[in-house]
């Protein structure tokens, strides 16, 4: 039986850095949110999950109504980016899991693409590398699911991982993308190659 990833994407923090709303920035005419999930949609990722803050829209993003697409509330996103990976795991379906934080729109498909065909070959956990620095996507099998969600809230997604004690793989990609997230205004460009 062929597997189906699932990936979650963690949107629920503030962008206090950014001066709010910054998953509706935009980018050569779509916003950073929209950037992002088209990224998975055309890895042909057939769900994902959107964590969001309570009363968080974003009905205004184009791919924020694709029938693909899930939202999930984090009641109390102030715990940091762990929980929402945490509330978006819980009921998520699967295997592959991927984590792409909404933020990172500048990850091409064939780097989310070169992740989860090593996750499927591999049936561990896999991180992308660039120049030599760890990035996002991540991806790991299902039988993961369990301990991350249920981790301590004060852990971190790594932690959580290592914790596991699954093996971890690195999948070398030439894509800078991988390393980019948007904190400010000014790292809506794009990374140098």
């Amino acid at each position: 039986m062929a597997m189906t990833a699932t990936a979650i994407v963690p949107a629920a923090g503030k962008g206090e850095r950014f001066g709010g709303a910054k998953l509706l920035a935009e980018i050569d005419g779509q916003t950073v949110l929209d950037r992002t999930l088209k990224c998975l949609f055309d890895a042909f990722i057939e769900h994902v999950v959107l964590v969001v803050a309570p009363g968080a829209d974003y009905s205004s993003a184009r791919w924020a109504t694709d029938k693909r697409l899930r939202i999930v509330v984090n009641p109390d996103p102030s715990r940091g980016m762990f929980s929402s990976i945490q509330e978006g795991l819980r009921d998520a379906p699967g295997d592959p899991l991927v984590i792409l934080p909404a933020d990172m729109p500048f990850v091409s498909t064939s780097s989310v693409n070169a992740v989860i065909n090593a996750a499927v070959l591999k049936k561990t956990i896999v991180l992308p590398v660039h120049a030599g620095h760890r990035g996002h996507p991540i991806a790991f099998p299902a039988r993961c699911r369990e301990a991350i969600v249920n981790a301590p809230a004060s852990s971190t997604l790594k932690e959580a991982l290592e914790a596991t004690g699954e093996e971890r793989i690195e999948v070398e990609v030439a894509d800078p993308g991988i390393l980019h997230d948007v904190d400010r205004p000014e790292d809506l460009t794009p990374p140098a190659p």
